[in-house]
């Protein structure tokens, strides 16, 4: 199996704490789990063409969800996930700046 960049970047993450990171040129990505620091930002910089300065991983583990009303329980999957700072001279991601 051939693993492009398109495979190791999931998806991007939105939440409030990952939007406060953007001034900073830092970007949040949900990733493959088999993913390390050196694929994630080869993946990157080839996607969006920039230049990454730092990589730090996070495992997310899996949560147990309960639903009312005697539905029954499961689980949100554990993931991985990255945050990309990028360097000073590194033009921004255009997909972050229209949510903003």
């Amino acid at each position: 199996m051939i693993k492009t960049a398109r495979d190791i970047i999931v998806a991007p993450i939105i939440t409030e704490r990952s939007m406060e990171g953007l001034a900073a040129k830092q970007y949040t990505f949900k990733v493959a789990t088999w993913a390390n620091k050196i694929e994630i930002r080869k993946a990157v910089e080839e996607i969006f063409g920039v230049k990454v300065d730092t990589v730090n991983t996070v495992s997310v583990r899996a949560k147990e969800k309960r639903l009312s009303a005697g539905r029954p329980a499961g689980t949100v999957p554990a993931y991985k996930k990255a945050i990309v700072k990028l360097t000073e001279d590194s033009k921004t991601i255009e997909f972050f700046d229209s949510l903003m």
